[in-house]
């Protein structure tokens, strides 16, 4: 060169750039940035513009962006910033995998269990949102087929069905569990002809005139109870049961109403609530089964 241009060897641009030797040749050798020209000696040289090309180069590549995607950045058929929204986008996906991938170890480790269940959590972690919505949906289906569900009894059952649309970008161990744990829950039989009884007893008029009312007042007095604690079977424990259930309800009646109560006074019910509220990110509603247990016993010791 005789235009007075400065030109710097490939062992400058390296000491220049933080570049080795061999990664300086292997992206002049591929095209990315031509020498400028040649030594008397053969040796390639680059002026300060294909300087900063390798510099632009090093930072795209550093950030993980493939040379075919660098390629086309330096022959102008795509940005600078197309090709980062494009690897940011990638790079979300990878994160929300690794986080994932993170919480299902964490609960293999937690667990301990053998080697087919560690399969069977990392399989069932990684179902799409639609296959983890079909699990739930069959479910419902399976588990109403052939009751006429009622108003109230159809929007239970469709909120049955609310599944997140994904885990989150970041589950949590506890997350993982609950959907592994509603998975085993869903497929057990007894469980599904349980909530086919408590369908079922949801259509008798003894839930209709008492149900919504006696929740409420069991969670206030009977959960009272259940914390101090008050015996059911006490003088004190009829009290109680007196402030919940009128004392002058005929027996025919009460009799109907407790054993409406056992059918639909279920833990597993109100775990499958639990699990569904923790993969939503919610808190779970207040826990109403243990009240019902005391009411049920006051009921029984009390005629």
């Amino acid at each position: 060169m005789t235009d007075g241009t400065e030109l710097y060897t490939v062992g400058q641009i390296a000491r220049r750039t933080g570049l080795s030797v061999h990664t300086i040749r292997f992206w002049s050798d591929s095209g990315l940035i031509a020498p400028t020209g040649r030594s008397a000696g053969g040796y390639r040289l680059y002026d300060a513009a294909a300087v900063a090309r390798f510099d632009l180069v090093r930072a795209l590549r550093e950030l993980g962006i493939g040379l075919e995607a660098v390629r086309r950045i330096l022959a102008r058929q795509a940005t600078v910033a197309e090709v980062a929204e494009v690897h940011a986008q990638a790079l979300d996906a990878e994160i929300r995998a690794l986080k994932l991938r993170r919480a299902v170890l964490r609960t293999i480790a937690k667990r301990g269990g053998t080697t087919e269940e560690t399969t069977m959590t990392h399989k069932l972690a990684h179902l799409s949102a639609a296959q983890r919505q079909q699990v739930i949906d069959e479910f419902v289906e399976n588990t109403f087929s052939g009751i006429a569900l009622d108003g109230d009894a159809e929007v239970v059952a469709e909120w049955m069905r609310e599944l997140p649309d994904e885990l989150p970008d970041d589950p949590a161990p506890d997350q993982v569990d609950a959907w592994i744990e509603l998975t085993d829950l869903v497929a057990d039989e007894d469980f599904r002809q349980r909530l086919r009884r408590i369908a079922l007893a949801g259509a008798s008029p003894v839930a209709s005139r008492h149900g919504y009312e006696l929740r409420a007042l069991a969670l206030r007095h009977a959960g009272r109870a259940t914390a101090e604690p008050i015996p059911p079977d006490s003088a004190e424990g009829r009290a109680v049961l007196d402030r919940i259930i009128r004392p002058g309800m005929p027996s025919g009646e009460r009799d109907e109403l407790r054993r409406w109560l056992e059918t639909v006074a279920d833990a597993r019910v109100e775990r499958y609530w639990e699990l569904i509220a923790v993969l939503n990110g919610r808190g779970p509603a207040p826990p109403a089964v243990p009240a019902f247990t005391w009411l049920i016993a006051a009921m029984r010791a009390h005629g």
